[in-house]
């Protein structure tokens, strides 16, 4: 049986005397397409920092295929893992395209410089998610949705085998998100693995065979969307009361109807 294209096991983060990741233990496999989800601070950007060694787990670790990423060389981690944050800043002028051509750096020998098909990939990962136009305008330049299509398409030009997007179709237009979705189905289909973090659980739903819910740093549940997205769970995790109602297809369509508690326990009045 083969090892699980990316696993976190038993992984604790700590700042200070504050605990952000309690012990999380996940399993994603190659060929799916896995959601995360939770309140602000449970601990979602914290895990994908572990899994991109930008910090250090307490105590635990995370494998890429069966091998700890504390033991794989910075350009060995950039060819099996790619990130697409939720935005960026590019401090100088780079155009998209070349930004796009940055994903195939750790594919180069030493510091060679791009080859041609190198330049035909960045070409086609920018076709894919529609912004081939982009492709000589300077970053500085670009609104947040077009900036976060270009990451995706630099992220896609890495040729990774896991994919972590982080809130990839939150400034997006309703056709950039399809766009984004389905290359992300497509990259599974693939064989890669894509761990996506979501705000929006409706769109998780549709997109992800799995979700996983994080909360106060553990995970609270895990499984296919329909079991996850009960509202008792959703009150328990979220502090929100809402309806859960089954779309035309059966996926699950999530309606938050009010605030019942923030995470510290105390009622939401007008005046907090």
């Amino acid at each position: 049986m083969s090892a699980p294209a990316l696993a976190f096991a038993d992984v604790a983060v700590r700042f200070g005397d504050r605990a952000v990741l309690r012990g999380v233990s996940l399993e994603l496999a190659a060929g799916e397409v896995l959601g995360l989800a939770g309140p602000n601070g449970a601990g979602k950007t914290t895990l994908f920092r572990a899994a991109t060694r930008v910090l250090r787990p307490e105590r635990g670790e995370v494998r890429i295929a069966g091998a700890p990423v504390a033991s794989l060389a910075r350009r060995e981690l950039a060819r099996r893992v790619a990130v697409v944050p939720q935005d960026v800043t590019v401090p100088f002028p780079f155009r998209a395209g070349e930004v796009v051509l940055m994903g195939r750096a750790p594919h180069r020998a030493g510091f060679g410089f791009e080859t041609a098909a190198d330049v035909e990939r960045a070409r086609v990962c920018l076709a894919l998610v529609g912004i081939e136009s982009l492709a000589d305008r300077p970053m500085l330049e670009l609104s947040g949705g077009e900036r976060q299509l270009v990451l995706m398409a630099r992220a896609l030009a890495q040729d990774p085998e896991v994919l972590l997007l982080d809130e990839p179709t939150a400034h997006l237009d309703l056709r950039h998100r399809a766009v984004v979705l389905e290359r992300v189905v497509e990259f599974a289909r693939a064989g890669g693995a894509a761990l996506v973090v979501s705000h929006d659980l409706t769109l998780a739903a549709r997109s992800c065979g799995r979700l996983a819910l994080l909360a106060d740093g553990e995970v609270a549940a895990c499984g296919p969307p329909a079991e996850v997205l009960r509202p008792e769970l959703l009150a328990r995790v979220f502090g929100v009361e809402a309806e859960v109602l089954d779309a035309p297809d059966g996926a699950p369509l999530v309606i938050p109807r009010r605030a019942t508690h923030f995470p510290d326990g105390h009622r939401p009045t007008a005046d907090t």
